[in-house]
């Protein structure tokens, strides 16, 4: 368990991604510094837990259909003494100590899982990964506007947790088409979900802190270059596509030369046939 005495700051931006002047402080009855990671261990493997299902099962051999009569007599056949075909050891027989259906439901304390959230939070903090924005007020959902969000914070092609001041569905459904993101109210908000992000987008009203809006207007999103492996790539798929393309076209062409042949090849051979009948006609 690692402390820390300093007060947490995070950076302050608008709902389309600008940079505000000020500095938030970050309340200290959450952000304390305190980082307790085997606390964390232990709430996310029970949120893990908690997502399965259960519901694996297998038949012991007195569940399986049939085999209730002896597959042979027991002496004089020579062959090993068999009492039942869904034996274990028989093809389509019973399994042995397979799995069978229960809860894997594990339960953790109140307190454990309030220290776990802390201590998540205040890892992110330390690394610097949480952004506080003003806002989202979003009168529609606008996955494009999201999308410009993170684009100009330079957080893209990271996993974004944003956290808002309350349920926002226009928030929610503005983020549920892009995988790297997932939005969720900042108190449903699990150590899990603070781990999985890379970077955490929490909005002002969530922490307690009131933030006066900036009028502006929306931006054209940036447009992030590409890797020049994908571009490679990309030119590399062209090149292939076009030598098929040709590839077809030839193919095309022969066998349409093919086709022209055969009537002009079938035409030389009447003519001939017709000129030897004629020689002997006349040899006659």
């Amino acid at each position: 368990m690692t402390e820390t005495n300093q007060t947490p700051q995070a950076s302050a931006y608008t709902s389309l991604g600008t940079a505000r002047t000020e500095k938030v402080v970050l309340p200290e009855a959450t952000f304390d510094g305190v980082i307790n990671v085997p606390v964390m261990h232990k709430a996310v493997t029970a949120f893990l837990a908690n997502q399965r299902q259960g519901n694996a099962a297998t038949k012991i051999r007195k569940f399986v259909t049939g085999g209730n009569q002896k597959p042979w007599k027991q002496k004089g056949t020579g062959r090993a003494r068999q009492g039942s075909t869904r034996a274990p050891h028989w093809v389509g027989g019973g399994t042995v100590f397979g799995p069978t259906p229960r809860a894997y439901d594990q339960y953790v304390p109140r307190q454990v899982r309030v220290l776990a959230k802390k201590s998540a939070l205040n890892a992110r903090a330390n690394e610097g990964s949480i952004y506080v924005i003003d806002a989202f007020n979003y009168e529609a959902p606008s996955t494009a506007t999201l999308r410009a969000l993170t684009m100009r914070l330079g957080v893209d092609d990271k996993k974004v947790l944003v956290l808002t001041d309350g349920v926002k569905p226009n928030v929610f459904l503005s983020g549920r088409n892009i995988p790297s993101v997932h939005v969720m109210p900042y108190t449903d908000a699990s150590t899990y979900h603070i781990l999985w992000s890379d970077v955490v987008l929490v909005e002002a009203g969530a922490l307690g802190q009131s933030l006066e809006p900036i009028q502006e207007t929306a931006t054209a999103p940036v447009k992030r270059a590409r890797p020049a492996a994908d571009v490679a790539r990309g030119e590399r798929k062209v090149a292939k596509r076009a030598a098929k393309t040709a590839a077809k076209k030839s193919a095309a062409k022969k066998s349409a030369a093919k086709k022209e042949a055969k009537p002009a090849a079938k035409k030389t051979t009447a003519k001939k046939s017709a000129a030897k009948k004629s020689t002997k006609k006349k040899e006659k």
